[in-house]
């Protein structure tokens, strides 16, 4: 053999990891808390006893797998040439930085008797891995191993959520009053329903009944109400004018209505359709609706003003600017409302359109600049 081929030969056995040190991690100290042993634990046998005493003190805790499975991955290294050697180090209960560094001094003190020049991590999970970065800080690491034990903790933390989930539905009432009273409501219903002989009519009453408590969820109709309702003066403000203003727009269809119910009284079924269809009917409807329904959507508008107002929030110059664009648009839908019907000219619509837009620039305009001067600045939001 050559004296080149020598060299060469050498420095690939030089860079080959061949001193490998199997460290595993026990990051919250349960072979010391719980087996009373002291760490780095190193040697083959001297883990083995740990991980015995470990088992035995809790059957249920995998730290001892893991160190089983490090003395195991030690002897495959070993009986594939490697010099190798296996320790088990630890940190501190409540881990943190004392733990951390506590590993660190451990995995110093046994590469000074064993100077090897890399690492493999066994550990059983990610809070063991997480120290990994720290480790090799003092050893490059060439392999990582995490032992899973066939128990499967998947089921293990699945029945854990699953009962953590039903105690919440049971007794946490943001929960059980829709899983638990929507379901009870309909028991009670068909319970009752079966006494009195109605079978042919629970299923259309439990499917509107299940149909209302999916739509208040899906729109959060109850947390909405809920605050609304709140023994406040603002709240009971809200209510009032939230009443108020859903009877006016109601009212509004009776007024729309009544302005063509004596038409429609005196003509025949087969003319009822054309005289709803005509534009003119439709026109007659629309300005017999709408001065109460405004007043209903003012009611509702001015009662979330009054509200902010004495809560003294900034949201009332929102409000105030609801309430302005409201009645800008009256006279805007109104002369709408007489084009279409009296085909008058689409021209009349611009000096209504024109007024509110100067009006509203106008307003805005001067509720944002007071608000900004008294709030300092303050952005504004809806």
């Amino acid at each position: 053999m050559s004296a080149k081929e020598t060299v060469i030969q050498k420095g690939d056995s030089d860079t080959k990891t061949s001193r490998l040190l199997v460290i595993c991690v026990d990051r919250d100290d349960d072979i010391g808390s719980k087996a009373g042993v002291a760490t780095p634990v190193v040697g083959r046998n001297a883990c083995i006893d740990a991980a015995q005493r470990l088992a035995l003190e809790d059957p249920e805790d995998a730290d001892s797998n893991s160190i089983f499975a490090a003395v195991k991955t030690y002897e495959d290294l070993v009986s594939k040439g490697y010099q190798a050697e296996v320790a088990v180090v630890s940190g501190t209960e409540d881990k943190g930085v004392q733990g951390d560094e506590k590993i660190v001094m451990q995995v110093k003190s046994i590469v000074q008797a064993f100077s090897a020049n890399g690492a493999v991590i066994v550990s059983d999970g990610e809070d063991d891995e997480s120290v990994i970065p720290i480790i090799q800080n003092v050893l490059p690491i060439v392999s990582v191993k995490r032992v899973v034990m066939r128990v499967s903790r998947t089921v293990e933390y699945s029945y854990a959520v699953l009962g953590r989930y039903l105690k919440a539905i049971a007794f946490d009432s943001k929960y059980s009053k829709f899983f638990l009273g929507v379901p009870g409501i309909l028991l009670v219903i068909g319970g009752i329903a079966t006494v009195l002989g109605l079978t042919t009519q629970i299923f259309a009453v439990m499917i509107s009944v299940l149909g209302g408590a999916f739509l208040i969820r899906a729109f959060d109709i109850d947390r909405a109400w809920s605050h609304w309702t709140k023994p406040t003066p603002a709240g009971f403000i809200r209510v009032f004018t939230l009443v108020a203003g859903i009877l006016f727009i109601l009212a509004s269809v009776t007024a729309g209505v009544s302005t063509v119910s004596p038409q429609i009284s005196s003509s025949k079924p087969d003319e009822i359709l054309k005289l709803v269809a005509n534009k003119q009917t439709i026109g007659m409807i629309v300005s017999g609706m709408l001065p109460f329904l405004w007043m209903g959507i003012g009611c509702i508008f001015g009662g979330s003003l009054l509200s902010s107002w004495f809560k003294g929030s900034i949201r009332s110059i929102t409000d105030i600017l609801r309430i302005i664009v409201l009645l800008t648009l009256y006279p805007i839908i109104a002369q709408f409302n007489t084009v279409v019907t009296r085909d008058e000219s689409p021209f009349t619509l611009i000096p209504p359109l024109l007024l509110g837009l100067a009006v509203i620039l106008i307003s805005a305009s001067l509720l944002f600049h007071k608000y900004r001067k008294k709030k300092g600045g303050e952005e504004l939001s809806e």
